[in-house]
């Protein structure tokens, strides 16, 4: 943590310092701890310190989440715990940022007396100036989404980083209209970042000691660059250019040769874009871990036609089928909503089904909540009683309790490539790290220190995490 000493002249007169406070707390997902990386190296341009202590900061910025009901509730009553702060501290400015600003825009200043500033995931370079207007008396707003936006030259400022594992934006915003998702409406349009400046990033991060990175999208699949076109401007394009054109799969192969010693993890993945080159060069490199998150979202093909996730129930599961062909020990983890509008009972059960067959190493799973301004709230009822929604999904997380704990005594005797990544929370005396399937595994130090890889046996398993022991300290294969 930084600070800012408190220094008065010869006549005792206290000058304003030129650095202040900065606080940020982030919320929901991995992007929005991405953004959060990228606010505070905004901010610091222009003469803030990121403080990790909330009672020291001149302005406090909540990045927000707005893919669920219950994710909106907290912020609310955050804002309402922060009241305390702002009557401490009158000239505390309150900031709320990300997909909830975007999704209720003005909304958030007339409802949330204490909110001094609404901006949206596209207009982040104008903090500094929003926060000067609100010094000047003014509440301040920016919510214009962008078509071009993707801060693909700041250099993110590494928050609460542990110096082993940091996160990529390689793209923002979504074209998938998921009925049910509000992304596309508080993230805007698809556009991704210029590939040379992500490989910048990644040199940046290994020259510095960086072991792991994760490559950020909402869509990760459909990353495509060539030249800073928009993507339907492609399909017009000539061949040459099509072939010069840089897809995922090429962008994978260029990180993953930035440092033989560095893992490379990607999230997220939609199933209608996943390609066997994808597939093909994770094969290929050792240092690209053999996971996957691939969000089915239901196992019935009515309800994912409902859902507009443009897949059936059996195209999912050959492509499941198709991805441990070619990636034979690749980890699967799966996104599941219960309950979504008209969902039968028979549904339900092929959604359970779909565990069972897809065998997923972990799901996130959820009952569903609507969310309003999206297409499914525009076209069908929410017409599922909670109850029932709360008793599917309790059914959905014992099917898939059931399924991970199996999975993981399968893995007793077997030895794993781990990176250590910290203390374990529940014992000081054990270190905590991740498999190439990004399954948890807990083992004694000993010797070994953060940062380092090392060859694990498994010796016993809970539902969610394997434990093991420590065989030797190792390095990554290097790259044929």
């Amino acid at each position: 943590m930084q600070t800012i000493p408190h220094v008065e002249n010869e006549e005792k007169v206290v000058e304003k310092p030129n650095r202040r406070n900065l606080y940020i707390e982030s919320y929901g997902c991995a992007m929005n701890f991405s953004d959060s990386e990228i606010i505070a190296s905004i901010m610091a341009e222009n003469g803030f310190v990121t403080t990790y202590q909330e009672d020291e900061a001149d302005v406090i910025l909540l990045n927000t989440c707005a893919i669920r009901d219950n994710a909106e509730q907290k912020i609310r009553e955050r804002l309402k715990h922060l009241r305390s702060n702002k009557k401490k501290n009158r000239e505390l400015i309150i900031g709320v940022l990300g997909c909830m600003a975007e999704r209720l825009k003005d909304k958030l200043l007339e409802e949330e007396k204490l909110v001094d500033v609404v901006v949206g995931p596209d207009a982040y370079r104008d903090l500094p100036k929003l926060v000067a207007e609100v010094e000047e008396g003014h509440r301040a707003i920016n919510v214009l989404l962008s078509r071009e936006e993707t801060y693909g030259e700041i250099s993110p400022v590494r928050l609460n980083s542990n110096g082993i594992s940091a996160f990529v934006s390689i793209m923002r915003g979504c074209d998938n209209m998921c009925s049910f998702c509000v992304v596309p409406f508080t993230r805007g349009r698809e556009r991704s970042r210029d590939p040379e400046s992500i490989v910048a990033e990644v040199e940046n991060l290994a020259a510095n000691g960086f072991k792991e990175i994760t490559l950020l999208g909402q869509n990760v699949d459909s990353y495509l660059w060539f030249g800073g076109g928009p993507k339907k401007d492609f399909e017009k394009a000539n061949e040459q250019d099509k072939e010069s054109a840089i897809t995922f799969a090429k962008l994978l192969d260029k990180v993953a040769n930035v440092d033989p010693q560095m893992r490379i993890r990607f999230s997220t993945s939609h199933p209608k874009d996943i390609t066997d080159d994808v597939l093909w060069v994770m094969k290929k490199y050792p240092n690209i871990c053999n996971y996957i998150h691939f969000p089915a979202q239901s196992g019935s093909s009515r309800v994912l036609e409902k859902m507009n996730r443009t897949y059936t129930r059996e195209w999912y599961i050959n492509k499941v089928n198709r991805i441990r062909e070619i990636v034979p020990d690749c980890g699967i983890s799966c996104d599941i909503i219960a309950g979504f509008c008209s969902e039968t009972e028979e549904e339900h059960q092929e959604t359970l089904s779909l565990i069972d067959i897809c065998q997923f190493d972990f799901s996130y799973m959820y009952f569903y909540s609507e969310r309003p301004g999206t297409l499914a709230a525009k076209k069908y009822e929410d017409d599922i009683p909670e109850p029932v929604k709360r008793r599917r999904l309790a059914e959905i997380v014992e099917k898939q309790n059931f399924v991970s704990k199996q999975k993981n005594k399968m893995r007793i005797g077997q030895k794993f490539n781990v990176l250590i990544e910290g203390i374990s929370k529940k014992n000081k005396n054990e270190y905590k790290g991740r498999t190439d399937q990004n399954i948890i595994v807990v083992f004694p130090m000993e010797n070994y220190k953060q940062g380092e890889y090392v060859e694990v046996i498994v010796e016993d398993t809970t539902t969610t995490t394997l434990k093991g022991k420590v065989l030797k300290a190792i390095k990554l294969p290097e790259i044929n």
